[in-house]
């Protein structure tokens, strides 16, 4: 069980055993999850031990006889600080490993591990919804030619499935041989049967994982363990309506939101040990401080200065005003013309149920395969809730995108896109059309881009976590697990500055000189001088001047009164420089020529001169 793969000179290769990468990988799962589903129960089952142990405070229990080399590592249960610490002292300490992790002298029965699990489920976890059992194991057939023990394993898989249990496989490759399913876990892996009627086809199941491929065993597992994770909360089940008379029933998730820290409970820290507190809500009168029940509450809108009572019923009828929920078709479109920008919201992606209508995931999957083949999109009536106000959103068809171990990373189904309104699009500023950059300048800022792509030109989300959110995180974990508080974070978005400069440094000093000499090239094809000219916004009047009598000291062009009040409504004639602002005095008479005086004076002088003019 703990024996290492073969050393290698590869800079991705393994060094890790399949056991050891194994616990790895529950453990950083067991860190996730507790972040991300605080609420979901998980347990670790190691088989093929050479030690037994069933229940946590009796390691010699009938259990431990019943189901012989299973050794429950950590319960079915919320994880707690405890379990982390246990499971990382296992991943850390190798004497503790080496001492845990012994193989037994006989082979399991596979039998014996599965009815383990379904004793475990039935106690811990009778009335839940969602039951997943994870075999992650290197061997493709346990029980040789035994056919005994392969019927007696196909009886206890059966019984997992009849529970509501699914079972899934996560199969390791050892080098130089390959898992063969059909060797045994095709009997008690129950695949999905796929619709003969239905159009698209169903998805295959994760590859064996494997370190040939220059990726290490441990993210392989993870990436394919989290491709299988339990399905997220559905947002909304609503009906689609395809006619007035054809809906089918479809179910809402949102899968791309900004992750913020999120507080479930308050913890009381001035006692022995940290309490969990119990909130309560009470409500007061304002004058008299009376408890008021929830009976005495009214609902009101203020109009005209005076509170406007309504019944509970009349707020639900207001409510209600734009009819049930749904998600109904109004047309369709070419996908073309809707632009990348036209978007308020992120998306909300939707897939087929048929807890409402039988037959929604064939029709939902013949319409799937229809939008992408005609690369058209839908266009729909979209009230997500009964308090919402309705939105005109498109139906966009979306492609299954897989991972290199061939893992789903994207779902195929549709999204739902809200369309803005008219008044919800600003007009562009005005700019000039006439303006184009040189064919050489193009090419050398190609160069450039093509030195700052990403690996394989995939952008990846995942690579790059928030940096504040993951600091909170560690800050909590190292409270909860009593460790060293982290001193510095670590922050995935700043740029490589010194890789950036390394590979495309010289490009970008290339690209400016070749910039500079075709803005002079273009400066003496209409007549300018070689230096820039201070760009201006739109709107802005700087530029314009009027001509004034030519005196010893101010120039021909002088800026105009205009602009002048107009920095001075703003309050920004510090703007100007300190020869413009004696230029404007000068012409004012308000300054002898040749006076030297610090800006601040001839700002305080400019100011004076409006305020008398009121």
């Amino acid at each position: 069980m703990l024996q290492r793969p073969p050393p290698s000179d590869r800079k991705k290769a393994d060094h890790d055993a399949a056991t050891s990468a194994a616990l790895k990988c529950a453990y950083t799962l067991m860190q996730q999850r507790i972040i991300s589903n605080p609420k979901d129960m998980m347990g670790i089952l190691l088989f093929g031990t050479r030690d037994s142990k069933f229940h946590e405070d009796d390691p010699r229990s009938s259990g431990a006889f019943l189901y012989p080399h299973c050794y429950l590592l950590s319960d079915l249960d919320v994880p707690a600080a405890e379990d982390v610490k246990r499971l990382r002292a296992v991943v850390e300490d190798e004497q503790e490993s080496h001492k845990l992790l012994v193989p037994s002298d006989e082979p399991v029965a596979m039998s014996n591990v599965l009815f383990c699990a379904n004793q475990i489920f039935t106690t811990k976890a009778p009335n839940f919804s969602s039951r997943r059992l994870f075999l992650v194991t290197d061997n493709d057939n346990p029980h040789g030619q035994s056919k005994e023990l392969r019927s007696s394993a196909i009886v206890r898989a059966k019984d997992l499935y009849d529970l509501g249990v699914t079972i899934e496989l996560f199969p390791i490759s050892q080098p130089g041989q390959t898992f063969d399913r059909a060797k045994f876990y095709d009997d008690i892996i129950y695949r999905a049967s796929p619709d003969s009627d239905a159009p698209t086809p169903v998805s295959f199941a994760v590859r064996a994982s494997t370190s040939d491929d220059g990726i290490s065993l441990l993210q392989s597992l993870l990436s394919a363990i989290q491709s299988k994770s339990a399905p997220k909360r559905a947002l909304f089940s609503l009906p689609l309506e395809l006619s007035p008379d054809f809906r089918i029933s479809v179910k809402g998730y949102i899968l791309f939101k900004r992750q913020e820290p999120a507080r479930s409970t308050y913890i009381w820290l001035d006692g022995e040990t940290p309490q969990i507190v119990t909130a309560t809500t009470t409500r007061l009168a304002e004058n008299t401080a009376h408890p008021i029940e929830n009976l005495e509450v009214k609902k009101a809108f203020k109009f005209g200065g005076e509170n406007v009572l309504f019944a509970p019923e009349e707020l639900k009828a207001l409510r209600s005003s734009f009819g049930d929920p749904v998600i109904r078709v109004i047309g369709f479109k070419k996908r073309s013309l809707l632009p990348i920008w036209a978007n308020l919201r992120p998306a909300t992606f939707i897939y087929p149920s048929d807890e409402d209508y039988i037959g929604s995931t064939r029709t939902f999957s013949a319409l799937h395969q229809s939008l992408l083949a005609k690369d058209k999109m839908a266009i729909v009536w979209y009230v997500a809730r009964r308090n919402a106000a309705p939105v005109i959103a498109a139906l966009l068809p979306g492609h299954e995108e897989l991972g290199e171990m061939g893992e789903q990373q994207m779902p195929a189904g549709l999204w739902i896109v809200p369309i803005p309104f008219a008044d919800d699009i600003r007009a562009n500023p005005d700019m000039p059309t006439n303006l184009s950059a040189p064919d050489v300048l193009k090419d050398k800022m190609r160069l450039v881009v093509q030195q700052l792509q990403l690996p394989k030109a995939v952008y990846d989300p995942a690579r790059y976590p928030n940096p504040a959110l993951q600091w909170h995180y560690k800050i909590l974990k190292a409270l909860a697990l009593e460790e060293d508080l982290p001193e510095e974070a670590t922050d995935m978005t700043v740029p490589k500055y010194k890789q950036i400069d390394k590979r495309a440094g010289p490009y970008v000093l290339d690209w400016g000189k070749e910039l500079e000499l075709e803005y002079q090239k273009y400066s003496r094809e209409q007549g300018h001088s070689g230096k820039r000219p201070a760009v201006s916004a739109p709107g802005d009047t700087s530029g314009d001047t009027k001509k004034v009598k030519k005196e010893d000291g101010v120039s021909d062009a002088s800026i105009s009164d205009d602009h002048v009040k107009s920095l001075f409504t703003k309050g920004k004639l510090a703007s100007l420089k300190v020869q413009e602002l004696k230029e404007w005095l000068i012409g004012k008479s308000a300054l002898e020529k040749g006076r030297g005086m610090k800006k601040d004076d001839l700002i305080s002088m400019i100011e004076a001169y409006w305020e008398r003019k009121g």
